[in-house]
């Protein structure tokens, strides 16, 4: 079903409205962004650590486990699909464990925009959110006409989330407002004729980004220009999610939150495959931002692989025994 991007109230709108002035001008966004304060990186990493090492024991294990699941975005992007995979991929989505129909679904399936109309096919009415990569995804390598009709194509086939990736060489090379003004764009791409919209995720790459100075700066830059949620990476290059840039782009958010009253989400996205990982982002989550962001609306896993051994566990805390991955789906 479509979704409706929930409207700012009063106080926000106003507080977020306060701010149009370090977006007024290149110059402007340029003193703002490199205006924030620098971060402490042995203070960052020291704190992701210290956050995972926390434990927790079996009932709020189990809460964790069935809580992750339904945080994930279950995903293939490769050049193989096919319209079956991604119909057996969404039914895994909505019974993620065949054998035990209590187990949570997840919250969306991710696709390329050809393969849009057939996932939104196969979840029917199932609530499950069918997201697609856009803007030349993963490289973001094109113009922004086509980057807008990559956009457009995919939510005219019903996509109710749009993936896009920034273009990392203008960031790097200090063009912020070019990257400013192609979010905007992207963000009135994701408009329907029905005053609906498909909820705008921006990945960053962070992987490229080289700095920890350079996640908050574009954090701060994606969240300005109107992001429902900032995303780490597109899972396709050699270093993805990671904690310590994870708990950044958190704390990015509770002091945009704080400043403007607007809520954006997170998701981190490439290399989380355990149980044990997903346990740690969610604490990260609690500690930083608190249970209104413990919820599929606000945090997201990009982590398909993440999904079997959560269902390994699972099933270990239901029966004692663990069944290994011959007893879970092969995506």
């Amino acid at each position: 079903m479509p979704i409706t991007v929930p409207a700012y109230g009063k106080e926000a709108a106003g507080r977020l409205a306060s701010m149009a002035d370090v977006t007024a001008d290149d110059g402007a966004l340029r003193r703002f962004l490199h205006g924030l304060p620098g971060v402490d990186a042995v203070g960052l990493e020291a704190r992701a650590a210290t956050l995972g090492t926390r434990s927790i024991k079996t009932t709020a294990k189990a809460y964790a486990i069935d809580l992750a699941i339904s945080m994930i975005d279950l995903t293939t992007l490769e050049g193989a699909d096919t319209p079956g995979k991604v119909r057996a991929l969404c039914a895994k989505g909505v019974h993620p464990d065949p054998t035990d129909r209590t187990s949570p679904k997840v919250a969306a399936i991710c696709v390329y925009p050809d393969m849009v109309a057939t996932a939104k096919e196969a979840l029917g009415d199932s609530g499950i959110h069918v997201a697609s990569v856009a803007t030349a995804f993963p490289a973001g390598r094109a113009a922004l006409p086509v980057k807008l009709a990559d956009t457009r194509d995919a939510v005219a086939a019903g996509a109710d989330e749009i993936d896009m990736v920034i273009d990392r060489g203008a960031f790097l090379s200090g063009r912020y407002m070019d990257v400013f003004e192609e979010i905007k764009a992207v963000k009135e791409a994701c408009a329907r004729p029905d005053s609906t919209a498909a909820h705008l995720k921006v990945i960053f790459e962070t992987g490229e980004l080289q700095t920890y100075d350079n996640v908050r700066r574009v954090s701060w830059l994606a969240m300005l220009a109107g992001a429902d949620f900032i995303k780490t990476s597109t899972g396709k290059v050699a270093v993805n999610a990671t904690p310590p840039v994870t708990l950044l782009m958190l704390e990015a958010v509770r002091d945009f939150h704080a400043a403007t009253g607007v809520q954006v989400g997170v998701k981190p996205a490439g290399g989380i495959r355990t149980t044990k990982d997903a346990v740690k982002y969610l604490v990260m989550v609690n500690e930083t931002l608190g249970e209104p962001w413990l919820t599929a609306d606000w945090f997201r896993f990009g982590a398909s692989s993440l999904l079997n051994d959560l269902l390994m566990q699972r099933q270990k805390l239901s029966t004692g025994r663990y069944s290994g991955p011959d007893y879970v789906t092969v995506d």
